[in-house]
Parts: structure tokens; sequence; C-alpha cells
């Protein structure tokens, strides 16, 4: 039996299902639009109206959308990326079918009424608030509009207060009618009935909607030019970001380029980066590395934080590190060792039904298809230590650096 089954409903839909043991369903449509579709003067549409979604249907009020699961002990939630927008439900098994039709009527008949807009732009008002009053997740917004700087990509997802002031529901309407196209979504789901259920079930409550076809192509990326930029900011620490630009999501070198990031600084405490600037020149408590590969195009960044008089020393030995990268191979019992737990990391987060779904999902929308554990374990033991130099030497070259003060 396939670990995931799929199939394509009349308007284009696809779908996505993996039959497991458990009490618990979890299914999301996922979108392939996000910040990046926004035209000038929409920056912050796409997150608004992720927002709005729950804010009444043809069918329901407000109230009504939050309580259908909720009443039932699920959930239903929402997020917003710069390529793709995801509605997911959480409910017992006997409870699918109602969380697909709450999903359906989500996505298709929301109607996005004024007085509900007037307060949700306080809410996402707050949120802003929110991540300007916290300078570790505010440096990668500006780290990444500088790294994309005239293009689509190089505009934060929640946009300003100015912008989501001016939006009203026809505004959204028309965002929700030129991105939301039926041959741009996924529909994920996982639980203990079969793949034919799932169909079933998807056929009543999406398939009854129109096939509607996306008439726009995103534009390409601008080229990229690195930056050096001090930013006072006023903080209790120095906040560092040096990055560059990485591979798109389709390229043959992510997952190359994925590893060597997870071994300079990815989440565990044997990163090179860690081993270096915490644990033996105690000068940061938080450095990590980050790779997001976008459809044409990527980021990488190295964060770290450190007291203002330490900056200037954890940048040079990042930098230095990362140049070493460049220079010498991995040795093979450090590759071993890496492999190992770039795949028992991957596994791990595989545990999580609802992320394994999200993921699956998401994969499904930009490949068509999606890599089992076994067929992820392959490709990640055949990288060879020369595959880590090359992706070292081509995008690890021409960094920037963005530092808060």
């Amino acid at each position: 039996m396939k670990e995931f089954e799929t199939y394509i409903l009349p308007n284009g839909i696809r779908g996505i299902h993996r039959q497991v043991r458990s009490g618990v369903t979890h299914c999301a449509l996922v979108v392939n639009a996000g910040s990046r579709d926004e035209r000038r003067g929409e920056y912050g549409i796409a997150h608004f109206t992720e927002h709005a979604l729950f804010k009444g249907t043809e069918r329901r009020r407000a109230y009504q959308v939050n309580c259908r699961l909720e009443n039932l002990g699920g959930e239903l939630n929402a997020y917003t990326t710069k390529e793709d927008t995801t509605l997911h439900a959480t409910t017992l098994r006997h409870d699918f079918s109602r969380a697909v039709e709450l999903l359906s009527d989500v996505m298709f008949c929301s109607t996005f009424p004024e007085h509900e807009l007037r307060k949700e732009r306080e809410v996402i008002a707050d949120e802003i608030n929110t991540y300007k009053d916290s300078p570790s997740e505010r440096i990668y917004d500006d780290f990444e509009d500088l790294i994309f700087r005239n293009s689509e990509l190089g505009h934060n997802i929640l946009g300003s207060k100015a912008s989501i002031s001016r939006f009203t529901s026809a505004d959204l309407h028309r965002f929700v009618e030129r991105t939301y196209t039926t041959d741009q979504m996924v529909f994920s789901s996982i639980g203990n009935f079969s793949a034919a259920t799932a169909r079933s079930v998807a056929e009543r409550y999406l398939a009854k909607h129109a096939a509607t076809t996306r008439e726009y192509e995103r534009q390409r990326v601008a080229a990229y030019e690195p930056f050096d930029l001090r930013l006072a900011r006023h903080t209790h620490q120095a906040h560092g970001i040096i990055g560059t630009r990485g591979y798109g999501i389709t390229c043959d070198k992510r997952l190359p380029l994925a590893l060597l990031i997870n071994i300079l600084g990815g989440p565990s405490a044997n990163s090179l980066l860690n081993l270096l600037l915490r644990e033996r020149y105690a000068l940061s408590y938080n450095v990590e590395a980050s790779y997001t590969p976008y459809s044409d195009s990527g980021i990488v960044g190295i964060y770290f934080s450190s007291d203002h008089d330490h900056a200037s020393q954890c940048i040079e030995l990042i930098e230095g590190e990362v140049a070493r990268l460049g220079r010498e191979p991995i040795t093979p019992r450090r590759l071993s060792i890496a492999k190992r737990q770039f795949v028992a990391q991957m596994a791990i987060s595989m545990e999580s039904n609802e992320g394994y779904m999200l993921g699956a999902g998401k994969s499904y929308l930009i490949y068509r298809d999606i890599d089992t554990l076994e067929e992820a374990y392959r490709k990640v033991m055949a990288i060879t230590s020369e595959q880590l130099l090359e992706v070292a030497n081509e995008c690890l070259g021409s960094l920037s650096r963005l530092i808060y003060r």
C-alpha cells in the first residue's frame, strides 16, 4: 500500500490522503497564494484575507464559523506564508465531514463583512506591534526585505498599519478571485479511514465549486546585491543576521544545502556555530542557521544575539566558519553523523500527524509528489562531501549583514 493515495477532483483540486490508526483526523486546504502574489498597494492583503476568512460566510456568521468545530472539541486554524495560504482543521474521526464542509464554506463562500473587517484591522495592528516589540523576529523580516528588494518576495507578510487600514471587502474579494483558483489548491488529509472515503467527502463539499484557473505568472526575483547595514534599535542586546540567497525549492542542490545549513547551525547542540560561539567562547546564548526555499529562489540566514561589545567578534567567528566550509571538505565521520542526525530530525518531525499532513499537502502542491521517509533517507545518505563543498562555494560566498544595535 502506498503511504499516500492521491486523486484529482473534477474542478482541478488535487487531493492527498494517508490512512493511520488514530481517533483524530487532520485535514487542510493548501492554496498556492501568499504575500508574493500581492500587487503594489496590496501589501498585507494575503494575511488580512486569511484572517477575514473566519469572519462570516454566506450561511454562517463569524461566531458560527468559530464555534462549528470548537463546540465538538476540534480546532480550525490558518496561516499565511510568502507563497501559500493554508486552512486546516483537527477533529475526531467521525467529525471529518463536518471539518471538510466548514473548510469548503470558509474558502469559497466568505463574505468579508465590513463591520468585521473594521475590528480585524485592530487585531492585525496589534500583531504588527508584537513583531516590532520582538527584535529577534523583526530582524528576519527586515533582512528578507533587503535580500529580495525590488521583488515580490521583498515585503513582509503582515503589511503595515497604513496598508491594512485601506483594505475593503471588495479588495479582498478581488484578491481571492485572482489568486484562490482551484488549479492552485491541494486538499490534504490524514486519518483512520480510506482514501476512497476521503475522496468521497471531498467530492461532496469541494467539487461542487466551479473550476477556476490562474491567469498570471509570478515575476522572477530581482538580482541579488550584497549589503552591510547597521540599524539603531536601542535593544538590550545586539541582534544580527548574516546570510545570502539560496536555491529554489525545485533545485536538485536544495537537499545538500539544507544538510550543510543543519551542520552549520541547526537545532542540535552539536552544530558548528553553537559549539563555537556558545560552548567555546561563551559569546552568545542563541545562534542558529536556517534555509528557506521558495519556488525560484531561497534565503539562508544565520541569526545571533549577543552583548553589544561581542557583536563584532561573533560576526568574525561566524564568517570564518562559513569560509572554512568552502575550503575544507567535511570529514567522512562528521558527514556520517550529520546525515544520521538530519534523517532522525525528519523522522521525529513526521511523528506529528498534523505536521506530516501539512508538509505532504505543500509538497504535493509544489512537486505533485511526496517522498516517503525511506526515499528521503536514500537521498540524504547519497550526499557527498564534494557536493557540500560545491554548494558552500556557490551559495555562501557573497554574504550580507544586518545588525541591530
